[in-house]
Parts: structure tokens; C-alpha cells; sequence
């Protein structure tokens, strides 16, 4: 795209209009978050820089002091924040500036409740730092310059914040960045430099970069002069005015990268505000652990676990990762080769001795140093939940509620630990009334009944289809304890994670039942005279749905429901194929097998039904009810309706 010397008007997307426009209006509780933000930008465009100049020194043009600078002009109403970094082209201004988001905004609005409180967090989740500008300014001007290029390439970007901006060819002598701004009517209380300096001491004293603010402080110099009257008589005088001395830039943070500090003279509050300068989340971390590996490889982490999810965790595509540093000069946001796919929810620093400084991701990718400190990394995240959960299980709940279903995939991606994964992991149970997922695998075999050696489990399309499937009430009869699994995952789940603790783990939808110990002679004697009176009606039946089955059963599983349809053992469930299907796999037609109760009253009516017609028709809508209860939904719901019909009218007559 060409820069004109004159303004070019541009729209935003009417998407981000109104995110930037709910954010003005959602976020005025915490205003002062605007200039932390500002800052925490300008300080990454300072690192950035300073990565980039490690192959090409020239892009210091002579300057390699790197900084930030905060001013205000009171008479004007402005504050400005500078920065001496990397800077940005044209092209970038638009993509940075003129997008607020580059993907997922419709998947943001869906999130929204229209309750300006829970909404403003998911805001600050969206990551929309800059415009945060628009809190407090209604104009705000960018100028910025990339390092090498020409002075001529500056570039200008002019937006009030009404969904519009323009942007503008300038001469720009110096290179980085420059935002100028217009503070709203109300708002001149940003405008004072002990305002400003309070702000920056307490959200950005962790930032490597200095913070530079303009300081007006006279030395304590005592002014005199001599002075001869008529006579000669000479006179010592004080002056009560001396010329005004020239004001300084004087840092006003630290400027100390925080992760090399010792933990004992860090603060929990400065911990918080680093968390927020990685993450751009305005929440607080729930945990956090620094930790300084020394030995074969040796680095520094700063691991954080977030109190909510973003609005976009569940796309796995989205970039995710640490801030990656070696010996402390930034490398890169979101390396993901240092986090498996399933903690991405983590967020924090990391600072290796070992790798080399111009690393790329593509050296990262199967370097050994990396598979190290990524084994390294992920086992303290594993050992941080751990803790926390036998600390404070209330707290941990809270965590599972907001991340579970993304440490639900650890199983299939993490086999070396899938074990320690297992642990963390929480279900909803029968021994529970309500659909909260807070049952461990720990707990569940605790609970275990005597004779009992698997862990049951069944996965449904909601808590309240799997709470009342039919499979469940032989295990309700002889009070077992059965997992309810509802998560769209946990299918792919329990394909992976098929034992904890040397207990295996079994679907109570798949296969042929067997309670093991717990089936009394009594029960077995029983079963085996019913299924010799039902042999002549079980033949009958498959009969009538040969193509549409695997075989017909007397079920052991069923109390209370005249029938069901379970999975052969080496089938794929129902639940696996809805799954496959929808991520557009495909998937292979199997038969399922047909159960029926030989002690329900409707199964006994339709076993001294002679006409065939007639027990067909019954048997059919029984299998159709099956299926219905299993996935939900029928291939051909008419015929179903059609044939219950009739059946409900023959017995009217």
C-alpha cells in the first residue's frame, strides 16, 4: 500500500468499531490501565530493537541507549509516550493500528453478556492494549518511524476513536514511536507529571527498559551579589531569582528485568503487573512459580496459570507460548516449542544461558536445549496444579472450571505424562446431584465398591443425557459409582486415557457388561434362565432388524428401560463417530448391538405379540427410541412417528 503526503481516511472493520466502542465505555472504572499499556508497548518495541540490532547494528542510527518517555503538557491537555525502538512502517501502522484483532472477533461477541463488569474482563482478555488509549482521549495521534529506513518514511496515524483513522507520510528524523494524547473534557488529571510518575512506578517498575520522565528539580545553590553604595561601601545581597535550570530525563522504574531479580525482594504486586505485561490480561494470575535451573541447562522461568480463559483458547491455532529471552535480550513472543499444546493456557518469561542469540523458530523446533527446558517447564506447571489442588481444592475447582477441557487433551498429547495429567483431571459422577465437574479419578477409586476393579464411566451430549442414560441403572441398583462425561472432548479422551493407577477404565455404552466380583450367583442363575426364555424372541427380533444391527441381546445393564444399543468392544461409539464427523472425518458405518429388558412390561407384551407385522412395527420403534436415547437424533424421524402412531391407535381399538 503507497503512503500519500496528504491524509488518506480509512475505515475500521465494523466489527472492531464495536469493541472499541464497548471497550471506551466498559473500562472507565480503570483508567489509569491506559498509560501501563502504552508503556508495556513501547518498552516490547524497545526489545524488539534491541533483537534486531543483533545482526544489524546499524539499525541504532547511533543511538543505543533504548528508552521510553512520559511527558504531559498541561496547558494543552496531552500526554505523550516515546520510545527509541523498532518503530513501524506504513503497512505495519495498518496492521497494527487499523486492526484490533486479526482473528476471533465474531468468536468475542458471541462471549459478551451485556453486563458491563463480567464483559470488561473479557476486553482485557482480547488484548486490545493500545486502545485503551480511548479511555481517556478523544484523539490520538502515532507518529513512528521504522529503524533503517529514511526519514521521509515516518508515518502518521490520526483516529478519534469513532471508527475512522487516517494516516499520513511525515519526515520523522528519529526513529520509534510517538503517541500524543488528547485528553478528554474531565480527564486533565492525567496531565501532571506526580500523577503519571505514580502510575508508572506502580504498573511498570518491572520493565527492563527505562521509563524516563522529565524532571524540573533545581540544585540547592545559594545566589549572591555584591553590591557598592556612594561610598564604596560594599553590600552582600541574596538573589530571589536565578535563571531557570534546564530540565532532565530521570528513569523512574527500576529497569531491572524482573525474572532476574531475587524472589525475596520481589513483591507480589510487582509478580501481578509483570504477569500483566506478558499477558495483557487486566486480571490478576491465580499462581505463579520463578525458578532458576542450573546444572546441564541452564535457565530462568517465570510460569504463570491465569484466574479466567480467553474468549479464543479453544483455537488451537492461535499463537501461544513464552517470552522468550537469552542472556536477557528478548527473542520472541509466543515460542511455543518451550509448552505443550495443551498448557497453552500458561504465561510467563523464559531466559536460557544456553541457546544462541540469533535462535529462530526454526532452530527451536528440535533443538535439544529446547526439549529439555520444555520438559522442564511443563513439569513444574504439572507440579503447580498439583499443589494447588491438594492446598486449596475450592481454588482449583475455579481453575478446572475455566482451563479443564483444554488439560483434557494432555492425555493424547502427552504420553510421558499422562499418568501426573490424569490426576488433575475432574468429572461429574453419579454419586453427585448437580452437573459440576469436580470428582478425581483419585477420589472415584477411593470410593470403589469391594470387588470392584474398573473405573466406570459413560459419555452422553449433556450432563442430563448422560445423568439419564438407560446404561446406568444396574450401576444405580447395585450402588456404583459411574463418571458423567458431557464434554465434547472426552470421547477423544478416554480413547487415550484408557487406565489410572492400574484400574482400568470402562464405558458402561460399549460391549458386553461384566461387574466382575459384584455379580452375585444368584443374579447370574437369573440372567442365564431369562435369556433361555428369550432365546425364541431374541431370534424374532433379529429378524425384523437384520442390516440395521450386530446382534440382539438380553441386557444385564437394564432395570428400568424396556432397551438400548451398545458399541461391540472393537467398534467405535456413537459419541467418537459424532465427534470424528464433525471435525470432517471420516467416519465407518458400524451396527450397533440391540439390548432389551426381559423384565420390562412392554418387552413381555411385544414376546406374546403373534402377528409379525404387527411385532415388527414394535420393534422397530423400540429401536428407533434406543437410538434416540443414545445419539440424539434419527436418521429417518418420520417413519419413527408414522409407526408410533399406528401402534398408539391399534390400542385404542
Amino acid at each position: 500500500m503507497t503512503v500519500e503526503n496528504k491524509p488518506v481516511k480509512h475505515e475500521f472493520a465494523s466489527d472492531n468499531a464495536k469493541i472499541l466502542h464497548l471497550m471506551i465505555h466498559s473500562l472507565y472504572s480503570n483508567k489509569e490501565i491506559f498509560l501501563r499499556e502504552l508503556v508495556s508497548n513501547a518498552a516490547d518495541a524497545a526489545d524488539k530493537l534491541r533483537f534486531k540490532a543483533l545482526s544489524d547494528n546499524a539499525l541504532y542510527e547511533n543511538d543505543g541507549d533504548l528508552r521510553v518517555r512520559v511527558s504531559c503538557d498541561k496547558e494543552n491537555n496531552t500526554i505523550t509516550i516515546s520510545d527509541n525502538g523498532i518503530g513501524m512502517n506504513h503497512d505495519e501502522v495498518i496492521e497494527h493500528l487499523g486492526t484490533i484483532a486479526k482473528s476471533g472477533t465474531a468468536e468475542f461477541f458471541s462471549t459478551l453478556s451485556g453486563d458491563q463488569a463480567s464483559d470488561s474482563q473479557l476486553i482485557g482478555q482480547f488484548g486490545v492494549g493500545f486502545y485503551s488509549s480511548f479511555i481517556v482521549a478523544d484523539k490520538v495521534i502515532v507518529r513512528t518511524r521504522k529503524a533503517g529506513d529514511d526519514a521521509s518514511e515516518g508515518v502518521e496515524w490520526i483516529s478519534a476513536g469513532e471508527g475512522e483513522f487516517t494516516t499520513a507520510k511525515i519526515e520523522k528524523t528519529n526513529r520509534g514511536t510517538d503517541i500524543i494524547l488528547h485528553l478528554k473534557e474531565g480527564e486533565s488529571e492525567f496531565a501532571d507529571d506526580w500523577r503519571l510518575k505514580s502510575i508508572v512506578t506502580k504498573y511498570s517498575d518491572h520493565i527492563s527498559v527505562s521509563v524516563e520522565m522529565l524532571t524540573t528539580e533545581i540544585p540547592a545553590v545559594e545566589a549572591v551579589a555584591e553590591v557598592k553604595d556612594d561610598e564604596g561601601k560594599v553590600t552582600t545581597l541574596a538573589i530571589d531569582a536565578i535563571d531557570a535550570v534546564p530540565a532532565l530525563w530521570e528513569a523512574v522504574n527500576k529497569a531491572t528485568a524482573l525474572w532476574t531479580r531475587e524472589k525475596a525482594d520481589i513483591t507480589d504486586e510487582e509478580y501481578k503487573e509483570f504477569y500483566k505485561h506478558v499477558s495483557h490480561d487486566f486480571s490478576d494470575p491465580l499462581l505463579w512459580e520463578h525458578n532458576k535451573v542450573e546444572g546441564k541447562t541452564e535457565y530462568t522461568s517465570l510460569l504463570y496459570i491465569p484466574s479466567k480463559a480467553p474468549f479464543d483458547m479453544y483455537n488451537r491455532e492461535k499463537q501461544h507460548g513464552l517470552k522468550l529471552f537469552v542472556q536477557r535480550v528478548y527473542i520472541m513472543d509466543d515460542a511455543e516449542q518451550f509448552m505443550p499444546t495443551y498448557l497453552r493456557f500458561v504465561k510467563g518469561s523464559l531466559d536460557s544461558n544456553d541457546l544462541p542469540l540469533n535462535v529462530s523458530r526454526e532452530i527451536l523446533q528440535d533443538n535439544k536445549i529446547t526439549q529439555a527446558i520444555r520438559k522442564g517447564c511443563t513439569k513444574r506447571v504439572l507440579k503447580m496444579l498439583e499443589k494447588l489442588a491438594k492446598k486449596d481444592a475450592d481454588k482449583y475447582q475455579g481453575f478446572w472450571d475455566e482451563f479443564g477441557q483444554v488439560l483434557k487433551e494432555g492425555p493424547s498429547e502427552d504420553h510421558s505424562n499422562k499418568e501426573q495429567v490424569a490426576g488433575l483431571l475432574r468429572f461429574a459422577s453419579t454419586k453427585e446431584d448437580v452437573a459440576a465437574q469436580n470428582v478425581s479419578l483419585a477420589t472415584y477409586i477411593e470410593r470403589m465398591k469391594e470387588g470392584q476393579d474398573k473405573i466406570y464411566y459413560v459419555v452422553a451430549d449433556s450432563f442430563e443425557a448422560a445423568k439419564s442414560s438407560p446404561h446406568l441403572e444396574v450401576f444405580r441398583k447395585k450402588g456404583i459409582e459411574v463418571l458423567l462425561m458431557s464434554d465434547r472432548i472426552d470421547e477423544w479422551l478416554v480413547s487415550h486415557l484408557t487406565a489410572f493407577d492400574s484400574k482400568q477404565l470402562q464405558s458402561v455404552t460399549h460391549g458386553g457388561l461384566d461387574l466382575g466380583d459384584m455379580d452375585d450367583d444368584e443374579t447370574k442363575e437369573a440372567q442365564e434362565k431369562l435369556e433361555k426364555e428369550y432365546d425364541s424372541v431374541v431370534k424374532r427380533i433379529k429378524v425384523c432388524l437384520e442390516g440395521k444391527v450386530k446382534d440382539v441381546k438380553l441386557s444385564q445393564r437394564l432395570t428400568d428401560s424396556p432397551a438400548c444399543i451398545v458399541a461391540d468392544d472393537n467398534d467405535m461409539t456413537s459419541q467418537m463417530a459424532k465427534l470424528m464427523a464433525s471435525v470432517g472425518q471420516d467416519v465407518p458405518d458400524t451396527l450397533p448391538i440391540f439390548e432389551i429388558n426381559g423384565e420390562h412390561d412392554l418387552i413381555k407384551h411385544i414376546a406374546d405379540e403373534q402377528d409379525d407385522d404387527k411385532f415388527g412395527q414394535w420393534v422397530e420403534v423400540l429401536f428407533d427410541q434406543a437410538m434416540l436415547a443414545e445419539r440424539g437424533s434419527l436418521k429417518d424421524p418420520a417413519s419413527f412417528v408414522s409407526r408410533l402412531n399406528k401402534l398408539m391407535l391399534s390400542l385404542t381399538k
